[in-house]
């Protein structure tokens, strides 16, 4: 039914703006083409069942903008046809049609392209430059609409049965944990309500019954410093809740901060689980030959900037040196923070990225870098650096896309072939539900 309705109406789009011949003859086909393009502009993809108005509107501007381009080559012939028959004798009504048939093409393909631009998430910065540059070459803007239209149609239809699928288990409550969540970020990031570090993650699992703190501490900070605020924090949520314990979902460094505060702090009475989300525990021997080569002067430069910025975005005390030498494989050799309560439920999870083109800048960049010293990697961690404790899980991509550092906490908001990391967190807190924390 789908197919015959955007058949019907990319036929009575085309018809429409092909209309110049009947119109000249009898204006009373207004009545058919007023109505025609109006509806074609404003209903065909607001029939997608979402209660999200952007993805409605996203759905709309795919569709018709795949209305646009079939009604267009439809023109094309039409207008082919009309030139070989028109000229030399009826060149003024042929030039006319064309003229009606632009104005009213022109029309739906911004309404379509804006309907995206403004609504597609996973078009990303780099598809909209593409086809913003690759609009007036032809054969390159087919190609780039033709990508448009496909990566806004499979995102509203993914988004919808997502939205469909958490409503229809809502009641199950997967994540309703003993213990509420507490999720912990890594290095140079800061939890913030502007810019959530964790994506679309968190709101996945409170829709299925989680709930969630953060760690709120600094954004760039050493191991043994990191981890007294985390125990800090821990304390206070625990206080001011009553909720006895807490079950901690840690990335990349903020895994050793918590590994810190719980074998050599006094948090671990005070949690249930602790699970490290590719976190460099054997640390990353490309960044010991970073610091070794860097000079003096530069790294202290770097340093300066990255403290005094992050001091405007609420850091007390950013110590952007320290955090990186604690990602060093010397240091963590030297850390000795293992020795963490058996009591507490111990787990690690990695992924690995198969060549650098799957990450975004700077993972990149950094894939090579670490693939040379440390091995394979998902851009800046080693799959034998993420590895800790008898229970870990790396994960390797099914499709052709890898799974990058960043990606591991939907930093991109990327939806990715064959891995859905909201899924895949949901699963993760829905195995703490059945362990009883």
């Amino acid at each position: 039914m789908n197919f015959l309705f955007y058949l019907f109406c990319t036929l009575l789009y085309a018809l429409t703006s092909n209309s110049f011949l009947l119109l000249a003859r009898d204006l009373r086909w207004l009545l058919l083409f007023i109505p025609a393009f109006l509806f074609i502009n404003a209903i065909p993809g607001l029939f997608l069942k979402t209660r999200s108005l952007r993805l409605r509107i996203c759905n709309h501007g795919g569709r018709i903008l795949a209305i646009f381009l079939a009604s267009s080559m439809i023109s094309v012939i039409w207008h082919i046809h009309l030139a070989i028959r028109s000229i030399p004798d009826d060149i003024p009504t042929l030039l006319w049609s064309m003229l009606l048939c632009v104005i009213l093409e022109a029309i739906l393909f911004w309404n379509g392209i804006l309907c995206v631009y403004m609504t597609s998430v996973q078009l990303g910065i780099k598809q909209r430059v593409i086809g913003a540059l690759c609009g007036m070459i032809p054969i390159a803007n087919l190609i780039a609409l033709e990508n448009i239209i496909k990566i806004s149609l499979a995102e509203a239809r993914f988004e919808a049965k997502r939205e469909a699928l958490n409503h229809a288990r809502r009641k199950d409550r997967l994540c309703a944990t003993k213990y509420p969540l507490l999720l912990v970020h890594g290095v140079f990031f800061r939890d913030s309500n502007f810019f959530n570090y964790w994506g679309r993650i968190p709101a996945d699992l409170i829709e299925n019954g989680a709930v969630i703190y953060y760690g709120n501490h600094q954004s760039a900070a050493s191991v043994e410093d990191s981890a007294s605020e985390l125990t800090e924090r821990i304390k206070a949520i625990v206080a001011e809740s009553g909720c006895e314990k807490l079950n901690i979902i840690a990335h990349s460094k903020g895994g050793l901060d918590c590994k810190y505060a719980l074998s050599k702090l006094d948090a671990a009475p005070y949690v249930a689980s602790l699970t490290t989300i590719n976190t460099p525990h054997k640390g990353c021997i490309f960044a010991d030959v970073l610091l070794t080569k860097i000079p003096e002067q530069v790294k202290n430069k770097a340093a300066d900037m990255y403290n005094a910025a992050l001091r405007k975005f609420g850091d007390s005390n950013p110590d952007f040196i320290a955090a990186v030498s604690n990602l060093t494989a010397s240091f963590c050799a030297s850390l000795d923070c293992d020795n963490i309560p058996e009591e507490i439920y111990q787990r690690s999870v990695g992924s690995v990225m198969p060549k650098a083109c799957d990450g975004k800048f700077p993972l990149n960049l950094s894939y090579h870098l670490v693939k040379y010293f440390d091995g394979p990697n998902d851009g800046l961690v080693s799959t034998d650096s993420f590895k800790w404790g008898s229970n870990h899980r790396v994960l390797t991509p099914k499709g052709r896309r890898g799974i990058s550092h960043a990606d591991m906490i939907d930093l991109n908001r990327e939806n990715i072939d064959g891995f859905d990391v909201r899924e895949f967190y949901l699963e993760l807190v829905h195995e703490l539900k059945e362990q009883g924390l």
